[in-house]
């Protein structure tokens, strides 16, 4: 059985990827600010603030995820960028580990949305990359997830105002966001299946990123 750590557990995309692990036969822990809303055996949820450094004592992971995540900018890099650090650099020594993934963002990539966030989402993925070169030499992998569009809460604002919510679908190549059992899915794949792949900022993004409009 593999012992989990999620952080931002409570919602979204850090939700389904506990789900996801609890499905498989995983122990998961989670974290958050908030009250969990998984009612299972095998999981255990902390209330707990990854700005907050002092993490209670637990068995050695085998794998940590980082996903707590805000898009507030004024918390931007304390929550997204130094809480993510804080929470993995309490575990990333566990005898246990096999694998570190943070959830960072297609915003790291283009720079497409407000300062503070997105140079918090840039410096996860440059800590990812840093954090993949220590660890190798334990056979442990370390890679990162970029969503661009998702169906979460978060995203509320644009998901309940229909024209907005087109307009976005529009910017995309397949029409559509994400959902975030696809971000679960994937998380499996880079901590679980997945032994030569390392150091990599994943996108799922639904072509976005490629989207242009090419004028001859």
């Amino acid at each position: 059985m593999m012992d989990v750590l999620i952080s931002g557990s409570a919602g979204g995309i850090g939700r389904a990827i506990a789900e996801r692990f609890l499905r498989e036969g995983a122990a998961v822990c989670g974290f958050d600010i908030a009250e969990s809303g998984i009612d299972h055996p095998r999981y255990r949820h902390i209330l707990h603030d990854v700005r907050d450094g002092a993490f209670p004592a637990l068995p050695a992971p085998s794998i940590v995820i980082a996903s707590a995540g805000t898009i507030e900018e004024e918390d931007a890099i304390d929550v997204n960028l130094k809480g993510s650090i804080r929470f993995v650099e309490q575990w990333k020594d566990s005898a246990a580990l096999r694998s570190v993934l943070f959830i960072a963002s297609a915003s790291a990539r283009n720079g497409a949305e407000f300062p503070l966030y997105v140079a918090s989402k840039a410096g996860l993925v440059g800590y990812m990359k840093n954090l993949a070169l220590s660890l190798a030499k334990r056979g442990v992998t370390c890679n990162s997830i970029s969503p661009g569009g998702v169906v979460t809460a978060m995203n509320r604002h644009i998901l309940e105002n229909p024209a907005l919510y087109e307009a976005v679908k529009a910017e995309t190549l397949l029409g559509k966001w994400a959902e975030p059992e696809e971000i679960a899915d994937l998380a499996w794949y880079l901590t679980v299946t997945n032994r030569s792949i390392t150091g990599e900022d994943i996108l799922i993004d639904n072509g976005e990123m490629l989207k242009s409009n090419f004028i001859w």
